[in-house]
Parts: structure tokens; C-alpha cells; sequence
């Protein structure tokens, strides 16, 4: 399945250090890119890379190769100036990369889009494109197994998920493909992805990352786009880079109060009442609340029975605005449902029967939700908890041929209870490893802050991430060995 790269093990195998080693070293950019395009041949039985586009990547790489040879002394490089990356099959768009969601409907409207905002940002941070990565039918699962292929396998367990949507991303960060991937979450679609593969996954706070021109991929507000990283820096670093002056449609949440220093108080919930949480994720959590707590902050622990309301409204939004999203998306676009999965025409019949009194209940319970969740903020500073209930779930737990949506909506929800409560609330969530478990896959914890509160995260994540409880099996392709 994987290449046999021998494992070397650091958190500092990342993007970061693949951009200084080409800034500082003599290494190019496009030996580099290479570099990543050897690795995604040996592992295409990985299924991790949907359009696997060499010769746009190689472009790229030759075009950040001239700017440097060309460049002025004291000019300033990008951060992340000849770094390869991939595209997610989902948001952006990203210039060159056909844009398809996992679908054969679309493929008549995959080709000939121009670069979003957000893509242009990626590009001036100094990423390399050279393709995109799989990810389920229009994102509607927690398992990336589209039936127009290929089937993303998890790098640390092959007949294990890497996770939805962004599987496919996770995947080529975790075998070290790539050190970075765009990456988008409306229901956890980052963050369970980086759970099941040990890697860093922050869902931006509501605002953060443009969406422009059209907001195509907001969804009301529940969406957000980033990336999975192998390193809370390379997350902070490209925060930095591609956060703020959004052009709406919704305020720049970096134009408000600063986040609060020093002792934190850390609400803790390692109990989900009738979700069935494995002990092992449960003691990650705790762990690493003592961890924060030899720090000086304060724990609080907290009571399933307050998030209870809140997860449930949570996952009912979703549903109503992913089916109403999609239903609006076939009609706008013509698209044929005969070409989409059963699960897919199913949500599409939920979508297209949603009156506008039931959509308008559900953006109003939303509100409620978001309301209940700033509350909980006047107890506590940050909340930490788990990020799934269980091991990352095997090849088809989560299948596409049937109608019964209800079923898979509580299956989604059942691995990842509290992923949603983020996007509906519009707060940040972060995920990371902190430990592994007997089968030495990732113990991942979620750490949840107010509106703005993304760089907070990114402080306490470089905290947690300095235990050392995780090291990547798969180097990153292009650095020395």
C-alpha cells in the first residue's frame, strides 16, 4: 500500500522546514515537487489524490524557482515559497484543478473556474498545486468512498477511513505526499480527517478565511476553509497568512477584543452521555488537562447534560442546510440526479422538500445554539474535548448506496458528536494527537474557543503538541532523510 520509506519521526518534519530547507539549502522547488510527485505515483493505491495533475505542478514549481533567481537582495520570500500542496475536490475553486466534489454530476461544470480568494492567498503564501484530493460525494460523509473512485485508505491503517471530507487531504499529509493540504469543514470535515490520520486540524472561527467571490461554499455560515497540517506552527504560520480582511459576507471576527492571557480557566467534558466514548479517547483528554493544568490553568469540569441541547440542534441544522444546499446546487447547475449516488438523491429529495418555514426554523435554531454556546464562554476560556468517540471507522462503515439518511446522519454524528456544534456556532475548533492507542493509531482531542479565539487554540495546541505523544510514521517527500 505505502511506499516503504523508512519512518522518521519529528514534528518538525513539515511545511515550515520544507520551505526553509528550500530557501537555505540550494534545493529547488522543483526538485521538491519531484519529490511529491514520485511519492503520490508509489502511493496511489492510497487513493488520497482524486486529479493528479504533474505537469501543472511542475509549472508552478519552475514559476517559484524563476521568482527566486530573479528576486532582488533584502526581498522578502513567501513563507512557504515552493512548498507542494493539494486542493481539496471541494470549495475554493483553485485555478487549472477541475473541480468535480466527488461526482459524476458535475463533471459537464468541472473544468475553466478561476482561483477563489482564498486560492489566490494560498498561491501568494508560495504553495505549489499539482492536483486534488478525494473526498466523499458533495461532502456528505465522514468517509471518503466516493463511488466515482477512488476510495481513500488511511496511511497509519489501510483498511481503515481517512476520515470526510477531507480525507483525501489528510491522507497525502499523513504518508507525507505533501506537508500541507486546503482542506474544508462544514460538519467536522477537517477536523475528523485530522483525527483519524495525527494531524493538526483547526476549523476557522466564522469569518476568518475568505470565501469570495461568489460564497459559494459557506452554507449559511457553517462551512469554513484551511487546511490539515503535520504541525500546529505550519497551521499557525498559514493562519497568519491567509486569515482576515475576508470581504465578507460576515464581519472580520480580527477587528474585536484580544484573546485572554495567562491563566486560562479549561472546561473540560470527557463524558458524552449515551455516545459510546472508548477509554482511550476519554484519557487522552483528561491527560491532557493535566497537562494545561501543570501549566497554571484552571480545570472545570463540565457536565455532558449542558451540551446535550446543543449537540443535537447542532447536527438538525446541519442536516436541514446540507440538504437544502444541495437541492439548490443540482437546480442551479441543471445537474442530472441520475449520475449521484442513492445517499446523494436522497439528500436531495430532503433538500428539495424543505419548505422555507422549516429552513428559516432551522437558521433560527442555529442563532439559539450559537447563543448557548457563548454562554458556556462566561464559565469557561477554552473548551477541551474528545474529537471522536472511537478508533477511526473501517472501509464502509459509512456506505453511499441507500436512502436512509437519518442512519447515516447518526452515524456521523455518533463518531464525532460535538463537530458540528462548532460550525452552527460559528466558533473555532481545533484538533490534534496527543498520544496513540494500543494499535498505535492517534488519540485526538478537540479544543473549542469563542469567536476569534483561533490563535488562542493555536497557542495551547503548540503547548500540548511539546508532550511529544505523537510522532508522524512517513517523512515528508523532498527532505533529506
Amino acid at each position: 500500500m505505502l511506499s516503504a520509506n523508512k519512518p522518521r519521526p519529528g514534528v518538525h518534519d513539515d511545511a515550515t522546514a520544507l520551505a526553509s530547507a528550500i530557501a537555505s539549502s540550494g534545493l529547488t522547488a522543483t526538485a521538491v515537487m519531484e519529490a511529491a510527485i514520485a511519492a503520490a505515483e508509489r502511493n496511489e493505491a492510497l487513493g488520497a489524490i482524486a486529479r493528479f495533475l504533474p505537469a501543472l505542478g511542475l509549472e508552478e514549481a519552475a514559476a517559484m524557482d524563476r521568482l527566486r533567481d530573479t528576486g532582488r537582495p533584502g526581498d522578502s520570500a513567501p513563507p512557504f515559497a515552493g512548498v507542494p500542496c493539494l486542493a481539496k475536490d471541494l470549495g475554493g475553486p483553485f485555478a487549472g484543478i477541475p473541480l468535480y466534489a466527488g461526482s459524476r454530476a458535475l463533471a459537464a461544470h468541472a473544468e475553466g473556474a478561476a482561483d477563489s480568494d482564498l486560492a489566490g492567498r494560498f498561491r501568494k503564501a508560495g504553495f505549489c498545486f499539482f492536483g486534488s484530493t478525494t473526498v466523499p460525494e458533495f461532502g456528505l460523509s465522514l468517509s471518503s468512498e466516493p463511488a466515482m473512485g477512488p476510495v481513500c485508505r488511511n496511511p497509519l491503517a489501510p483498511d481503515r477511513s481517512a476520515g470526510g471530507s477531507s480525507g483525501g487531504a489528510a491522507a497525502a499529509v499523513a504518508a507525507g505526499i505533501v506537508a500541507i493540504a486546503h482542506a474544508t469543514d462544514a460538519g467536522g470535515s477537517i477536523r475528523v480527517p485530522a483525527a483519524c490520520c495525527g494531524l493538526v486540524g483547526l476549523k476557522p472561527t466564522r469569518g476568518a478565511l475568505p470565501g469570495g467571490p461568489d460564497f459559494g461554499n459557506h452554507l449559511g455560515g457553517i462551512a469554513s476553509e484551511f487546511a490539515v497540517c503535520r504541525s500546529v506552527r505550519d497551521a499557525a504560520l498559514a493562519f497568519a497568512h491567509l486569515a482576515g480582511d475576508a470581504k465578507g459576507p460576515f464581519a472580520d471576527p480580527y477587528k474585536e477584543k484580544p484573546a485572554p492571557s495567562g491563566a486560562l480557566r479549561i472546561g473540560v467534558l470527557a463524558e458524552m452521555g449515551d455516545f459510546a466514548l472508548d477509554t482511550d479517547r476519554r484519557q487522552a483528554v483528561l491527560e491532557a488537562a493535566g497537562a494545561l493544568e501543570q501549566d497554571g490553568h484552571r480545570i472545570v469540569r463540565l457536565d455532558w447534560e449542558a451540551f446535550a441541547a446543543v449537540v443535537r440542534d447542532s447536527a438538525e441544522v446541519f442536516a436541514r442546510i446540507v440538504a437544502v444546499n444541495l437541492a439548490q446546487l443540482f437546480e442551479a447547475l441543471e445537474l442530472d440526479p441520475r449520475k449521484a449516488e442513492p445517499l446523494t438523491r436522497a439528500f436531495l429529495e430532503r433538500g428539495g422538500n424543505c419548505s422555507a418555514i422549516a429552513l428559516w426554523s432551522a437558521l433560527q435554531k442555529g442563532v439559539k445554539v450559537s447563543h448557548a454556546l457563548w454562554t458556556v464562554f462566561e464559565k469557561v476560556d477554552v473548551l477541551l474535548t474528545p474529537m471522536l468517540t472511537s478508533s477511526p471507522p473501517r472501509l464502509g462503515d459509512f456506505p453511499t448506496d441507500h436512502a436512509d439518511v437519518s442512519a447515516h446522519l447518526d452515524r456521523m454524528t455518533n463518531l464525532a458528536p460535538l463537530a458540528a456544534l462548532a460550525n452552527v456556532s460559528g466558533a473555532p475548533a481545533l484538533t490534534l494527537p496527543f498520544g496513540a492507542d494500543a494499535g498505535g493509531l492517534p488519540l485526538a482531542v478537540q479544543l473549542m474557543a469563542p469567536m476569534s479565539g483561533d490563535r488562542l487554540l493555536l497557542a495551547l495546541a503548540a503547548r500540548l503538541e511539546r508532550e511529544g505523544r505523537w510522532r508522524h510514521p512517513f517523512p515528508v517527500a523532498g527532505l533529506a532523510s
